[in-house]
């Protein structure tokens, strides 16, 4: 796996485990008028030896043409992020920036049969419904005409995947106390993705004087 940063790597099957978690990203590719990019859920599996994203987009989207079977996509799983002031830190003189986790998954994009949409509808629902408090809801449960007519709407491609690349910027190479103030201030934050942010910290680095538990 290649990153920029290899003090903010993540390793592959992590990244993998991250990205599948998430469940939803940003696929690119360009056409001769430059790049396209669509907001896509996605199915993330192992087969036949490789790792396969598999999504769908509505048949008039200009990224389905590209799903040629030679045409390389880009997905981007973002994760939570926050700004985080310099005077956060307890020592002096650092510099305000950015905390963040994210991966990116690249490769090959084949465009599926139209025999693979129940499939991959079923595959989908299954992953989300399964992140809800709640009694599973299938596509089985949907009036049969209407089903079979949203169906007939999209379009499958599986990225089948062969670059990975992860990032996650926590404040690592930090001091204790200085790792311990940011993740404290991020842990009385509103925002509950700040929240995340201050457990994965306390996480990376527990037994800590966090003020949280």
């Amino acid at each position: 796996m290649h990153v920029l940063r290899p003090q903010f790597r993540i390793e592959e099957q992590q990244a993998l485990e991250f990205a599948s978690q998430r469940g939803f990203g940003t696929i690119v590719a360009a056409d001769e008028r430059g790049p396209r990019a669509s907001h896509v859920p996605f199915v993330l599996e192992q087969r036949d030896g490789h790792t396969i994203v598999q999504i769908h987009f509505t048949a008039r989207n200009p990224l389905v043409p590209l799903a040629d079977g030679a045409g390389r996509f880009l997905l981007i799983v973002a994760g939570d992020d926050a700004y985080i002031s310099n005077d956060w830190y307890s020592s002096r003189d650092n510099v305000s920036t950015w905390l963040y986790e994210a991966v990116h998954l690249s490769g090959v994009a084949h465009l599926r049969g139209l025999d693979e949409n129940r499939r991959h509808g079923d595959a989908l629902l299954a992953v989300s419904e399964a992140r809800l408090p709640k009694k599973t809801w299938d596509l089985a449960q949907m009036e049969p005409g209407k089903r079979e007519s949203m169906l007939a709407a999209i379009r499958v491609v599986d990225l089948v995947v062969d670059t990975v690349e992860g990032q996650a910027k926590l404040n690592q190479h930090k001091s204790d106390v200085d790792h311990v103030a940011v993740a404290s201030r991020l842990a009385r934050s509103e925002e509950s993705g700040h929240r995340r942010l201050a457990r994965k910290m306390q996480a990376l680095r527990p037994g800590l004087g966090y003020e949280f538990s």
